[in-house]
């Protein structure tokens, strides 16, 4: 067997646990070891209600990503798939 293959097969088999560096319901923004570039892999997880476990919404691409979703809540909304409403006027000006 391929060493990449035998890190593949093992990486998918035995995955890092996340560290939390936020949680904000029913977000939480985790750090999940490094990607085979040597950079951090952030992610944005979001809770399953079905499920009753965090699953990954959007892999970050970079730390500053990460620092800009964790500050502006409305940002992570805005990458949620689900279309979960964002940036919301209290008034629109016609």
């Amino acid at each position: 067997m391929c060493y990449t293959n035998w890190v593949r097969s093992t990486r998918h088999l035995h995955p890092m646990k996340p560290t939390v560096l936020l949680e904000r319901s029913p977000y939480r923004y985790v750090s999940v070891g490094e990607l085979d570039n040597g950079f951090p892999d952030y992610r944005i997880q979001k809770f399953d209600e079905w499920a009753k476990r965090y699953k990954d919404m959007y892999l970050c691409d970079n730390g500053m990503q990460i620092s800009l979703a964790m500050e502006d809540f409305e940002y992570t909304k805005w990458l949620d798939p689900e279309g979960v409403p964002c940036y919301v006027r209290d008034s629109v000006k016609l």
